[in-house]
This record gives structure tokens, C-alpha cells and sequence, in this order.
């Protein structure tokens, strides 16, 4: 994954074979072992930067339709406050290898049937992740590498300020860096400039804050950071593809409740 991304699903992710997979994940590096399963909220900015696992299972859950599982609100609010629930190896079953090639080839038919059944079994499965992993800390990331050090410190202060008006000297200084130096530290790492990566963030919490709140959008636009209006919908149309207004009313039927 050479570049940190976005999309409105809900994704998970589970480590069969080999070593660790270690995402920058929102302003946290999270590292997700062997024999782990992971689920999150795939538009908070995600990327993979390290992996050495060798056998891996990817899912990706139409945003529509985990919002009308109407999960419980702690587990709802926990994923799209950008935290995700990644489980101890201790409670991946035993069949979950088994059971997501079994999903991968019903979802790969045209059988309404068996999609209907993957994906009832597959709200299942979150539902029982939940109960053993909610209460479960982020594994984090322990590893001494300088520059990515570097990053996680930079990512991690865009993540807590990006609300606030942020320049590269800013979050520069977060890794006590040279602002030119900083910049392509973080290009190298991230294969991205902060700004789009400070933009990305934005615009997830754009879309949090028009899937789970009424705020009138103009609102919105000021809260996630942007300085005009007229900008915010210009970069959130050329980046989700649609309008906030039709965004919001394309996910309003599916909200489960009101969770701010």
C-alpha cells in the first residue's frame, strides 16, 4: 500500500500466515500479528508501511451495510471514532481462516442467497469480535526506526490538531525537526505531502460528522478545519465523488441512531 487511502467501507482483516502487518492508522502505528483480526473504519486515512506477513484475508463491508446491522452504540462509536477493534490471537477461532475463504467465494458469486447468508454470518462475526476485544487496547507499535519514528510523531499530531489551522512547521515540530527536512521524511515514509494527508483527515471527520449529527454543513466545514466553505465542498465532491448534501442524505435512512 504505497500511499495512505480512504473509502467508505468497513474493512477487515485477518493475519493467517507469517509476521506482523504494521499500519499508520489515523495519527496510530497498529500493528496486527499473526492469528489477529482487525476491523475499522476505512475512511479514517489508513496505510500499510511494513509487512511481513505471508497469507492475509481482506473484507471490505459496504458502509450501508454495517450501518444496518445496528450494532451496539459503544462498538459503533469506537469504530467511526477512528479507533479500531483488533483481537488477541487468543480470540480468532479456530474455523475464521476457513470461514473467509467461504465468504470470499459466496461474495464472488451472483447468488443473492449466498450473499445474503456471507454477510449475515460475516455481522456475526463482528458481533462476537466485540465481546471479546472491546474492552482490548490498540497494539501498538514498539519498534525503534528513526524515520518512521519520525513520522508516527507527525501523523500523530496532524491526527490530534488537524481541526486547528496546521502548517508544516507545525507538525515539523512535533518530531523536533527542520520543517524542509520534516516534509521529506514524511514523503518518504508516507508517500505523500502533510498537506494531503491533513486533508484526508478533514475529511473523514466530515463524513463522521455527517453520517452521525445533524450540524449544518457549513458548520461542519469550520469544525474539521476547512478555512471557506466553498473549499470544503470542492475538495469533499472531487474526493468522495458526490456532494456533503448527498452524501448525507445517501447515508441518513441507515443511521442506527444518533450517536453525538
Amino acid at each position: 500500500m504505497g500511499f495512505p487511502h480512504q473509502h467508505d467501507d468497513l474493512e477487515i482483516n485477518l493475519v493467517t500466515e507469517g509476521g506482523t502487518m504494521l499500519y499508520l492508522f489515523g495519527g496510530t502505528p497498529v500493528e496486527i500479528g499473526p492469528g489477529s483480526l482487525a476491523v475499522f473504519w476505512a475512511a479514517v486515512p489508513h496505510q500499510l508501511v511494513a509487512n511481513s506477513a505471508t497469507s492475509v484475508h481482506w473484507l471490505h463491508v459496504p458502509f450501508t451495510t454495517f450501518l444496518s446491522w445496528r450494532l451496539p452504540d459503544t462498538l459503533v462509536r469506537r469504530l467511526l471514532s477512528g479507533a479500531p477493534l483488533v483481537s488477541a490471537p487468543s480470540a480468532v477461532l479456530p474455523t475464521d481462516p476457513v470461514t473467509f475463504a467461504q465468504w470470499a467465494d459466496d461474495l464472488a458469486t451472483d447468488q443473492r442467497e449466498r450473499h445474503r447468508i456471507a454477510l449475515l454470518e460475516i455481522e456475526a462475526r463482528v458481533r462476537r469480535l466485540a465481546l471479546t476485544s472491546m474492552g482490548e487496547p490498540v497494539p501498538q507499535y514498539t519498534g525503534g526506526e528513526p524515520a518512521l519514528q519520525h513520522v508516527i510523531a507527525m501523523v500523530r499530531h496532524i491526527a490530534e490538531h488537524f481541526r486547528e489551522p496546521l502548517t508544516s512547521a507545525d507538525i515539523a515540530g512535533a518530531a523536533h525537526l527542520h520543517p524542509n527536512y520534516a516534509m521529506a521524511q514524511f514523503r518518504k515514509v508516507v508517500r505523500t505531502t502533510m498537506v494531503e494527508y491533513l486533508t484526508k483527515h478533514r475529511l473523514a471527520e466530515a463524513r463522521r460528522l455527517l453520517i452521525i449529527t445533524d450540524l449544518p454543513i457549513n458548520d461542519i466545514a469550520s469544525t474539521v478545519g476547512f478555512g471557506s466553505v466553498s473549499r470544503f465542498y470542492s475538495v469533499f465532491t472531487s474526493a468522495c465523488g458526490t456532494s456533503p448534501a448527498k452524501f448525507r442524505r445517501e447515508y441518513s435512512r441507515h443511521r442506527t441512531a444518533e450517536f453525538c
